[in-house]
């Protein structure tokens, strides 16, 4: 029977008689899709040799360190920079904002300096007044190589050796912008409203402003980042016992749910409504205690956004969508467990059946962390390689003046530039650093390999997910096929599952990875288009991207389910991936029912597992966090904001609670594909049986054997 099963659909249901010797239908194969694994590897070869080239030609220092007038790094070690590690600019109002700062396109002079002014000082005002001291500190503003203290202050001005001011700056970024701040909503720089700016007359700070917009944002950024960091600073052991919580809970749900899967899941089912039903509660009383007090009735929208997130939480607002939200989710469930009662049972019994198969095979539980590293290999391979080659640019430098010229613009060689005919033509024209280019035939195509470099990425991470999902469905299907359980499995299921893969379908795991790679790039490129076209006037073009994303959007979740269960089938019966692909179409198809009320019923009920673990820990840590545990009150470290380490042991919690519970959603796809599969080509009988567990088909076969039987009667 199974050994038919090899050749394709072309034989499904043709009676055979049962071979005791014979192991499943999953050890027969050969090779699959050799073209696609050859296109791999040539793939592979061509994204070493591009990472190659961009290790050779790029410099990630571009990107750490700022660059000065010279083309010289900020704070490098071993250069004459290296004590100097920030960026400062002549006269910062000659910049458009602070995107231009950080593009080092400013049309000013730039140095690198040890430390940003801390105060207010012309040149001509410390010049003036003769004091060694201010001569000297301002000096350390000056362009490198600046001695002659005794120069005129007009000639050292007009060759721009100094700048004609100082700020009081703070740095950002490593870069040295003006201290603004707000006082009483006055704009101010350190504690002045107007500056000196070096030429004799006193302006408005407001023009810094409009010399670096936006700049108040910025930080107000950094501000929040700051505080952000160093919640992370006094609480990441407590995220990290936090995380670890959620892991040991995990992995205890899943062990008893080895045991009593239907105990478990009735218990998962009756706390995800009492942890809703207590949220709803909580928000309710923190609703109800707020009425009446100050402030407290403000809406949402005329509190517009804030960066404290604390504020939010003394609105009445706040609580009562929170609790809204509850509620929703607490009916929808609620209905939904009403509605599917009944096939919460046979789900039930498909999750005991996958729990036998896990406790049979228990180092699946560990092999998320195989797929977890390889993915992290990817990713530091994508990260590295596009570094690399975004900095693999060199260094253009364009004449940069104040007056009209006709060679602004223009690209310059700084030794060269003053004995050209530029300063004859411009004498206040500067050859000033603007950026990282190139022309030459490696720089044109620099675009062509940054798009190869995530498309490569793209193919790579789904493929490690594929060979993940294969190796696990191989294992599982080992289980199922396996006449007599545990005893016809191999010894190291899951390793074998695991050379398998790699050594007879590693083709076929290269073409659906490919589709799938395709389209995500696609995807990518499209939501690239719509953020140019933001700006845009076009509502005709905005329409049709909109439909063009929502289509590929649709179509990647589609090939991502026929992906997984095409995967199943390659495990099976070892066939190609069309073959496969169309295979576990048909098949699904042909049992629409079973897949929409009983497959989806256990990812229902695998999400509210995650719910719970995903709640309960999210509820400790917000006790812990705020303080509201009076064993360990005074343990709790104090916090800027304490929602910084609640949300991320959310977020980790989920992630660890996802990985441990996709091995038992695999495990339950694996087994209802090959229960569909046993249907179809057994009857039960003694020469056609079942392969399926009995706990297993005297659930899910107990409508459909009981006709029979009363039929048999009958005769």
């Amino acid at each position: 029977m199974a050994r038919d099963a090899e050749g394709g659909s072309g034989t499904r249901g043709t009676p055979q008689k049962y071979d005791p010797t014979f192991k499943g239908p999953i050890y027969d194969r050969g090779c699959t899709d050799v073209v696609c694994c050859v296109l791999l590897v040539l793939a592979i070869v061509g994204y070493v040799i591009v990472g190659v080239v961009a290790w050779t030609h790029g410099d990630p220092r571009k990107v750490i360190y700022p660059t000065d007038s010279r083309g010289q790094f900020c704070g490098q070690q071993g250069t004459p920079n290296e004590n100097k590690p920030f960026l400062f600019y002549f006269d910062i109002v000659k910049c458009a904002s602070p995107l231009v700062l950080l593009e080092f396109q400013c049309p000013t002079t730039q140095i690198c300096v040890s430390r940003c002014p801390d105060r207010y000082l012309t040149y001509l005002g410390a010049y003036s007044a003769g004091s060694p001291g201010d001569l000297e500190y301002y000096r350390q503003f000056c362009v490198p190589g600046f001695r002659n203290l005794r120069k005129s202050p007009i000639e050292v001005l007009k060759d721009k050796e100094c700048p004609a001011m100082l700020i009081p700056s703070t740095p950002l970024a490593r870069r040295c912008f003006p201290a603004v701040h707000a006082k009483k909503g006055v704009i101010m720089v350190g504690n002045e409203t107007t500056y000196d700016d070096g030429h004799g007359r006193r302006r408005n700070v407001t023009e810094l402003l409009e010399g670096a917009k936006k700049a108040n944002v910025v930080l107000e950024a950094r501000q929040l980042a700051m505080k952000i960091f160093e919640d992370y600073t006094v609480s990441w052991y407590w995220i990290i016992i936090g995380l670890v919580i959620a892991m040991v809970v995990s992995f205890i749900f899943i062990v008893l749910l080895r045991y009593l899967a239907g105990i478990m899941v009735w218990v998962m089912i009756v706390m995800v409504i009492l942890v809703l039903g207590y949220g709803i509660f909580h928000c309710y009383m923190e609703y109800a205690k707020l009425k009446g007090e100050a402030g407290s009735d403000i809406s949402l929208k005329d509190l517009g956004f804030q960066t404290d997130l604390r504020v939010y939480l003394h609105l009445r607002q706040t609580w009562l969508a929170f609790m809204i939200i509850l509620c929703i989710v607490e009916v929808v469930i609620v209905l939904l467990l009403i509605f599917l009662r009944k096939r919460i049972l046979i789900a039930i019994a498909l999750i005991k059946e996958a729990s036998r198969a896990v406790g049979h095979i228990m180092m699946s539980l560990l092999f998320p962390l195989c797929t977890f590293f390889l993915l992290c290999l990817c990713i530091a391979y994508w990260a590295s390689t596009a570094v690399f080659l975004s900095t693999s640019n060199e260094a253009i430098y364009k004449v940069f003046n104040e007056t009209a010229c006709q060679f602004s613009g223009r690209t310059c060689e700084p030794e060269t530039f003053n004995t050209s005919n530029v300063t004859k033509a411009c004498p206040d024209a500067q050859c000033l650093f603007a950026f990282y280019g190139g022309e030459t035939a490696y720089h044109k195509y620099l675009i062509v390999f940054q798009f190869y470099n995530v498309f490569m990425f793209f193919w790579l991470a789904n493929f490690v997910i594929a060979l993940g999902q294969v190796t696990l469905a191989g294992a599982f299907a080992s289980y199922y096929w396996a006449f007599k359980k545990p005893d016809d499995m191999p010894a190291f299921p899951l390793f074998s599952s695991f050379g398998r893969a790699l050594r007879y379908h590693t083709g076929s795991l290269a073409f659906g990875s490919l589709l799938l790679a395709i389209v995500q790039v696609i995807r990518v490129t499209l939501e690239y288009l719509d953020h140019r076209l933001k700006a845009a006037d076009n509502k005709f073009a905005k329409f049709l991207l909109g439909c063009l994303k929502c289509c590929f959007w649709c179509l990647e979740k589609f090939i991502k389910f026929l992906n997984r269960n095409a995967y199943i089938m390659i495990a099976v019966y070892g066939t190609n991936f069309c073959t496969s692909a169309r295979n576990a179409f048909f098949l699904l198809m042909r049992n629409i029912i079973r897949v929409a009320v009983l497959d989806k019923v256990t990812d229902f009920l695998f999400f509210l597992g995650k719910l719970l673990i995903v709640g309960s820990v999210g509820i400790l840590a917000f006790f812990f966090f705020t303080h509201r545990i009076k064993l360990v009150q005074d343990t709790a470290p104090p916090l800027n904001y304490y929602w910084v380490p609640i949300l991320t042991v959310i977020v980790g919690s989920y992630l660890i609670a996802h990985g441990f519970f996709s091995v038992y959603g695999m495990c339950v796809d694996t087994l209802f594909l090959c229960f569909c599969e046993d249907l179809e080509r057994n009857d039960g009988s003694p020469e056609r049986p079942y392969y399926m567990s009995p706990e297993l088909s005297e659930i899910l076969l107990k409508g459909s054997l009981e006709p029979s039987k009363s039929a048999d009667s009958q005769g």
